[in-house]
C-alpha cells in the first residue's frame, strides 16, 4: 500500500460573491486544472447575517455540477426546472447544470444568526456538458454515519465505507465526499483509488496527514490539502480532535474554458453559452411561470 503525501497546501481566502456574500475560497479559477475534476471550493461559514443574507439571486450555470453541504442555517433555492425548496443542517443540494439551468440560493441563518456550509463545483466531461439538467436534495436523514471501533465518525455523502455507501450515485467522475471526525490521539487510514484526485479540507481542530515522518505537521481550520498519487490516505491526531471533508474524483484531463458560472471545453462553446443567455435561448427546458 502506498500512502499519499501532501502535494500542495492552500489556506482559504476571503472573497465577495453573489449579491454581496462574504465567503472564504479554498481554490477556484486561479488554480485552474490543479484539482481536476473539481473546479472550486467555497467555505461560507459566518455568524454575521450581513455577510450572507443578500445571497445568490438568479444566475445561470452550464457544464458543471454544484454540491452544497450545509452544517447550520438554511438555504432557500429554486431553479429553472421548477424545483423550489429549502435545505437545512446536514442536508446536501446536488445540482447538475448540464445544458443550462438558472437558479438562486438565498441563505438564512439559524436563531443565533449562524450560517455554515460549503459549496463544491465539479466539472462535467465534454460528452455530458449538454446533458439534461437534474436536481437532487439529499436530506440529513438519508446520509449514513459510520462509527469505527477507533471512535472515528464518517458521514458518507458519496462513496463507500466498508459496506456502507452514500445516497449519491451515477456521477461520471466517481466522486467521494466524506465528512470525517477523529477523536484526539487517533490514527485513521482510508483506501483511495489510484489515479484519482484526493483532497482534504479541515473544518475543525487539528491533525496530521500523510505517512509518519512525511507529513507537514498539524493542519488547522481552513486548510486545503491536495495529495499526490497513492492507494491510501493516513491521518493522525494528537491532543486535539479533527474534523475534515475528504473529497475525491476521477480526473477528466480535458481542456477547460471557464467564464464565471459557465465551464465548457472551448472558447467557442463558452461564447455560444453567453450569446444564448443574452438571446434568451440558454435554457433548453421550460422555465416555470411566476
Amino acid at each position: 500500500m502506498t500512502s499519499r503525501r501532501i502535494a500542495h497546501r492552500l489556506h482559504s481566502k476571503p472573497v465577495l460573491e453573489g449579491a454581496g456574500v462574504h465567503l472564504n475560497r479554498a481554490f477556484g479559477f486561479h488554480e485552474l486544472g490543479q484539482f481536476d475534476p473539481f473546479l472550486l471550493f467555497d467555505d461560507f461559514r459566518s455568524h454575521n447575517p450581513d455577510h450572507y443574507r443578500k445571497g445568490f439571486p438568479w444566475h445561470p450555470h452550464r457544464g458543471i455540477e454544484t454540491i452544497t453541504y450545509l452544517l447550520r442555517g438554511r438555504v432557500a433555492h429554486g431553479d429553472s426546472l421548477g424545483n423550489t425548496g429549502e435545505i437545512g443542517p446536514g442536508d446536501v443540494q446536488w445540482m447538475t447544470a448540464g445544458s443550462g439551468i438558472i437558479h438562486q440560493e438565498m441563505p438564512q441563518g439559524d436563531a443565533e444568526g449562524r450560517m455554515e456550509g460549503f459549496q463544491l463545483w465539479a466539472n462535467l466531461p465534454a460528452s455530458q456538458k449538454m446533458m439534461p439538467p437534474r436536481y437532487r436534495d439529499i436530506g440529513a436523514a438519508q446520509i449514513p454515519e459510520v462509527l469505527l471501533d477507533s471512535g472515528v465518525r464518517i458521514k458518507v455523502i458519496c462513496g463507500r465505507i466498508g459496506e456502507v455507501s452514500g445516497p449519491v450515485h451515477d456521477i461520471v467522475i466517481v466522486p467521494e465526499y466524506l465528512d470525517i471526525t477523529l477523536p484526539a490521539a487517533t490514527a485513521f487510514c482510508h483506501p483511495t483509488t489510484g489515479g484519482h484526485t484526493v483532497l482534504a479540507y479541515v473544518i475543525d481542530g487539528q491533525g496530521s496527514f500523510g505517512p509518519p515522518g512525511n507529513d507537514s505537521g498539524p493542519q488547522g481550520d481552513g486548510t486545503l490539502l491536495l495529495f499526490d498519487n497513492g492507494s491510501q490516505l493516513e491521518v493522525r491526531t494528537n491532543g486535539s480532535s479533527l474534523r475534515f471533508l475528504l473529497i475525491a474524483g476521477k480526473p477528466l484531463k480535458e481542456p477547460i474554458a471557464w467564464g464565471g458560472p459557465i465551464v465548457m471545453n472551448t472558447q467557442e462553446e463558452l461564447q455560444l453559452a453567453f450569446d444564448e443567455f443574452q438571446q434568451g435561448t440558454f435554457i433548453k427546458h421550460p422555465f416555470p411561470k411566476a
